[in-house]
């Protein structure tokens, strides 16, 4: 009926607003009931998220490319999000203000959806919680339109893909029963080349993760090189090409990668060594300058995998080779980094914060604690020299090296053939850098190798040269004559 009908021409206005006051009221909950059968249908949302590495970053990437893309829906929508490793490793995808997480996935799991209902309106951030994804890349957004609805009563909903995200707690657990010695037997050294022309080496590396001897009592997920910390010794000549090939076991969560300091070009190799779990890549290429340097892992979050134990040396010996010794060694220190204290009888887990903050709870030779004092110990006799390969894988701390109640005869300072020192008491070896040093024993007894920012020795920092033999007469005795 029109307006018109109900009120003549003739009627006057005042009657007119009389009567409009005088009709039934309209309630809210009617206003509310209207508007919610006039708003749009909810609807199902769909994306599609592969992880990858773009520009040096882990990220989400959608079908069209666009790196950890906006995703967007309206509140009452369902959102199933189809995820994919697109490199292989482990990843997932949390929204813990709205409570949701997916499984984890990976090449070995295949794809997973995650599908949810959205309730609230916002902007949530949406990221890897897998340690250390997140620093490196790993963070979109879901931007939520519409007004907020009550939740759902509890056990209401039938999505059995909606999953509650909760932070992992800190481990409590014992020491891995399964753990095995990761430490580098420091007289593995590969043989002198000496001189000779130059000629095409093939190298083969695994990265293995596993369960490791921390310490007495204390277990850790070490991330290797071939299963040792550190890495293997590589050994060439200024002139070779090295053909190195990478392969990432099947069992890895992570993906990883290798920079060697002695390559020049594609970031040390690191830029084309990105190996996905079950994977393997290949580089050549030239030893153009000779020197003793570091390799690492190069994956994001690269501070964490060389803390976790991926680090190693390559010696590129000069054309006419080295002076002849009678025994060398291998020996790198590391910074490790806890969320329990030093000692604790635990299985150790990684703690990314106090990475950053650079506060380490282990200062390690060779992996562990131990791995030079009970593990291996150096050998010599009175009368021989030795020469020690020494780095500091890190990733953080510098390294003051130094042997109690010995003085080193020959120091090439920062790893240089060029740069040969005499008499050194100490020398500084910085995270990434390393050092060759000589020195002829001359009196039995055990020499200490320490970090001479002597607090570390009571965090892991401490190995032992035992030298046997009699004494060179008059260089020491206890007592007087």
């Amino acid at each position: 009926m029109s307006m018109r009908r109900l009120f003549p021409a003739a009627l006057p206005v005042a009657l007119a607003v009389s009567v409009l006051a005088c009709a039934p009221a309209v309630s809210a909950q009617a206003v509310s009931e209207a508007a919610a059968q006039a708003a749009p249908a909810a609807a199902v949302k769909r994306f599609a998220l592969h992880t990858n590495i773009v520009d040096g970053k882990m990220v989400y990437v959608d079908d069209k490319g666009a790196v950890n893309p906006t995703l967007g829906a309206a509140v009452g929508d369902t959102v199933e999000i189809l995820l994919d490793s697109g490199e292989g490793a482990e990843h997932d995808l949390v929204v813990p203000e709205l409570n949701v997480a997916s499984p984890k996935f990976s090449a070995s799991t295949g794809r997973q959806t995650l599908r949810f209902k959205v309730t609230q309106p916002g902007e949530f951030a949406y990221f890897c919680s897998v340690p250390g994804h997140r620093q490196i890349g790993m963070e979109g957004r879901l931007k939520v339109t519409g007004q907020a609805v009550a939740a759902s009563p509890a056990g209401a909903s039938t999505d059995a893909a909606l999953a509650l995200y909760t932070p992992a707690p800190l481990s409590q657990r014992g020491a891995d029963p399964a753990a095995v010695s990761i430490s580098a037997d420091p007289a593995k050294v590969p043989p002198a080349i000496g001189p000779r022309a130059p000629q095409t080496q093939k190298v083969r590396l695994e990265t293995v993760e596993l369960a490791g001897k921390l310490d007495d009592g204390t277990s850790f997920t070490y991330w290797t090189f071939n299963r040792q910390v550190p890495g293997p010794m590589l050994r060439a000549r200024v002139g070779d090409t090295i053909e190195l090939t990478l392969a990432n076991a099947k069992g890895s969560k992570a993906i990883h990668s290798i920079d060697l300091h002695a390559v020049t070009g594609g970031h040390g190799g690191g830029e084309h060594t990105q190996v996905a779990p079950g994977t393997e890549k290949t580089i050549r290429f030239k030893a153009l300058n000779p020197g003793l340097y570091v390799y690492h892992c190069a994956t994001p979050l690269v501070p964490q995998h060389i803390a976790a134990g991926m680090y190693g040396m390559i010696l590129i010996e000069p054309e006419a080779g080295l002076p002849k010794v009678d025994r060398e060694y291998y020996v790198m220190q590391g910074d490790m980094y806890t969320h329990r204290p030093f000692g604790a009888k635990v299985h150790q887990e990684p703690d990314l914060e106090k990475m950053a903050s650079e506060l380490p709870d282990y200062y390690v030779f060779n992996g562990a604690v131990g791995a030079l004092t009970k593990t291996h110990k150096l050998q010599a006799k009175v009368g021989e020299t030795v020469r020690i390969y020494f780095g500091v894988g890190g990733p953080n701390k510098v390294a003051s090296f130094h042997i109690i109640g010995e003085i080193f005869d020959k120091v090439y300072g920062e790893a240089s053939f060029t740069g040969l020192k005499n008499d050194v008491q100490t020398t500084l070896v910085a995270p990434g850098g390393a050092t060759i040093v000589e020195l002829k024993v001359e009196h039995p007894g055990s020499y200490l190798l320490v970090d001479h920012a002597l607090s570390r020795t009571g965090k892991g920092a401490v190995g032992v040269l035992e030298v046997t033999g009699d004494a060179t007469p008059g260089v020491y005795r206890a007592g007087k004559l």
